[in-house]
């Protein structure tokens, strides 16, 4: 873990606005009981979001925007899931292959199949899963700080990169969309609220209610 981390109180009030709701406080009373699942599923998180990221830069190659912004988006997950791999080395615990939740493929299920839709609705899918990311490791600090500090710390110095690639995602939507994003940002918004308070017998890190 990067031993000096900048810690700039970070105001994610605009997220918490954007979001439908909060994270459940089963799932963050539950986070620690299943700590090892927490972080490996953590650390898969950042690796597809990189992914994620290249998979559009390829798709896309016109939108010069996109392609910078999503550049240095790919950078920081990286390096976020090469930090979060050494967190957990130091915690003994085995890194390793995990069945994903499904909170990703339910909101991709709904992608329009047609362009340039198909872009909007993956940008706005980006952008909420980024927002959710950083309301969750906003959320999980009290529950971490007296039992694993540094990645309190860590997850604090986290916010600044998630809400800004919350906001990257959610103006390219803007910018490349011909009609408001608003009607299809509700839609989307909507159903991650159903998957984030529906029973979720899978805990991840973007899960729902544990059951």
């Amino acid at each position: 873990m990067a031993e000096k981390l900048a810690e700039k109180a970070v105001d994610i009030t605009p997220i918490q606005q954007f979001l439908y709701c909060s994270t459940p406080q089963a799932w963050l009373e539950h986070a620690l009981s299943d700590f090892d699942a927490l972080l490996i599923d953590h650390a898969h998180c950042e690796k597809k979001a990189a992914a994620t990221a290249v998979k559009l830069m390829f798709r896309y190659p016109e939108h010069i925007d996109l392609l910078k912004k999503l550049s240095q988006l790919i950078r920081e997950e990286v390096l976020h899931f090469e930090q979060v791999l050494e967190f957990i080395e130091q915690q003994n615990i085995k890194y390793r292959a995990i069945r994903p939740s499904r909170y990703a493929a339910g909101l991709h299920q709904f992608v329009s199949k047609d362009e340039p839709q198909r872009l909007i609705d993956g940008l706005i899918i980006g952008g909420i899963i980024e927002a959710r990311s950083c309301e969750r490791f906003h959320a999980l600090v009290p529950y971490l700080k007296d039992t694993y500090p540094e990645l309190a710390k860590y997850y604090r110095f986290l916010l600044k990169s998630e809400s800004r690639h919350f906001m990257d995602y959610i103006e390219l939507a803007k910018q490349y969309s011909k009609d408001p994003i608003e009607s299809r940002l509700d839609f989307f918004l909507s159903k991650e609220k159903e998957l984030i308070e529906s029973p979720d017998p899978l805990f991840r890190f973007h899960s729902g209610v544990p059951v």
